[in-house]
């Protein structure tokens, strides 16, 4: 059978005269032999790393990862004909074979950066990561084509990026009112010195024009009192009234100078008036922007104090968690341990309940086949004798030795005894006649009771009682009661 392979394809051969496998793309397919045909194509793979920094800050890391064969290795093309080929590569085994290599390399590399070296420095973190995985799936014989680290997401929970992108606008709010305050700062303040300035030069103006009409004025009656001077030698009449003139003229001038004066004197004080005014409004609006520039700094400082203080509380949660879980899986270990335990002591108890009972069974078997030889024995020997059971018994009882035990004990209870013989006398009684014959008997009983309880008491130990008397001291053969 000839087989051939599309161009993204590889044929795996294996069998019958081939060590190993061997690859191709085209080729006969021998009795013995066996084949699969697998893809090159690279394939994308996405996930969500969750993983955590230096600072102990989980955050997920989505990425996409373009993943296939190494085409131009082919020591890497056996490798992975070996290893991966006879699955599928979007099935459960590879993607997560690949995740477990991203995800381990991932969290292995933020646990040794900071949250701000992650966020910026990303385009070195994707290259740091792309490199460690690449060593990994270097021996399952795979090759990232391309490698996408999309933009860091928080974790539900700790909303570190969302808080700390609130900052950077609240920054960036403040900054906007002190740069619009300073704007109409610098606007106010130019308007009123354009203001001031048109008001200095309209008076300034004014006053010249005031100076320069009357020096025209006096000019004019300097020149009248030039002819109505030289008039004067003409007409002597016209004295009084040159006289008259010139105290006029001396008068008006007065009159204009004071004038001019107060004029000045106006303007001075009208710009040192509007002078002020502009420095009140420039100092209202200096106390304007600092108290502005003061909320935005309290403002910041109190963001980030709540934001760390968020994470303080988190984080002893955390441990806190972390110390219920371990203390939670110790116990269930514990636990686990406790039962294996009760499980091994009652297997040991029932084995050696089990061996007792077959030791017990295999005596109670014994004792039964021994009870029934010894019948059968006791049957046979009955037959022997006719059927005589008094024979057989004496045959038994001879055979055990059971006379001999018999007389044994029986001499070893009368050598402990060591008997004593004692010989009483009472005197005779000779000449009695026949009407005391019934005392007589009755003192024959009486005479019988002192050896009687003489015997006892050397036997035994133990004395008659009071009321029938007392046993003497004397070892004497002659005794009687008192």
């Amino acid at each position: 059978m000839y087989k051939v392979a599309s161009p993204s394809e590889y044929l795996v051969i294996t069998g019958v005269g081939i060590e190993d496998i061997r690859l191709a793309k085209k080729g006969w397919i021998l009795p013995g032999q066996s084949y699969i045909i697998f893809d090159m194509s690279p394939v994308n793979y996405t996930f969500e790393v969750q993983a955590m920094s230096s600072e102990k800050l989980p955050f997920m890391l989505p990425a996409v990862f373009t993943i296939g064969p190494r085409i131009d290795d082919m020591p890497s093309l056996h490798k992975y004909a070996k290893l991966i080929s006879r699955h599928d590569k979007l099935s459960t085994h590879v993607k997560e074979l690949v995740q477990g290599i991203i995800e381990g390399e991932t969290r292995v590399l933020a646990a040794s950066m900071t949250m701000e070296e992650v966020f910026k420095g990303t385009k070195e973190f994707k290259q740091e990561v792309f490199g460690k995985v690449q060593l990994e799936l270097n021996q399952f014989g795979l090759l990232i084509y391309n490698a996408n680290v999309k933009q860091l997401v928080d974790v539900p929970g700790h909303e570190y990026f969302s808080y700390l992108g609130q900052k950077t606008q609240m920054e960036a709010a403040n900054q906007a009112k002190v740069d619009v305050a300073e704007a109409r700062k610098k606007g106010e303040i130019g308007s009123k010195e354009r203001e001031g300035l048109t008001l200095q030069n309209a008076s300034k103006i004014d006053a010249e024009t005031k100076i320069y009409a009357t020096r025209r004025v006096g000019e004019g009656r300097m020149a009248e009192i030039k002819v109505k001077a030289e008039v004067k030698v003409y007409e002597n009449v016209r004295e009084a009234e040159v006289a008259e003139a010139n105290a006029e003229l001396a008068k008006k001038k007065a009159g204009w100078a004071k004038e001019a004066q107060v004029a000045e004197v106006e303007a001075a004080k009208a710009v040192a008036l509007r002078d002020a005014e502009l420095q009140k409004e420039v100092e209202r609006m200096n106390a304007l922007t600092i108290t502005e520039k003061l909320k935005a700094e309290f403002l910041s400082k109190a963001s980030v104090e709540y934001e760390t203080k968020v994470q303080e509380a988190n984080w002893e949660l955390y441990i806190k968690q972390k110390a219920a879980e371990a203390i939670l899986y110790q116990r269930e270990k514990e636990a686990e341990a406790q039962k294996a335990i009760a499980e091994a002591e009652l297997y040991a108890r029932q084995q050696v309940a089990d061996g007792e009972f077959y030791a017990k069974k295999k005596e109670a078997e014994g004792l039964m086949a021994l009870g029934q030889a010894q019948g059968a024995y006791l049957r046979t020997l009955l037959d022997a004798v006719g059927g005589n059971y008094a024979a057989m018994r004496d045959f038994m009882m001879i055979k055990s030795g059971m006379f001999q035990e018999i007389a044994k004990i029986n001499a070893e209870a009368v050598r402990g005894l060591q008997p004593k013989i004692s010989i009483w006398t009472n005197g005779g009684g000779e000449g009695g006649d026949g009407g005391h014959g019934a005392m007589k008997e009755v003192a024959e009983v009486y005479k019988m009771l002192p050896p009687l309880f003489k015997t006892v008491h050397e036997q035994t130990g133990m004395l008659p009682p009071a009321w029938m008397g007392t046993l003497s001291d004397s070892h004497s053969t002659n005794s009687a009661l008192n």
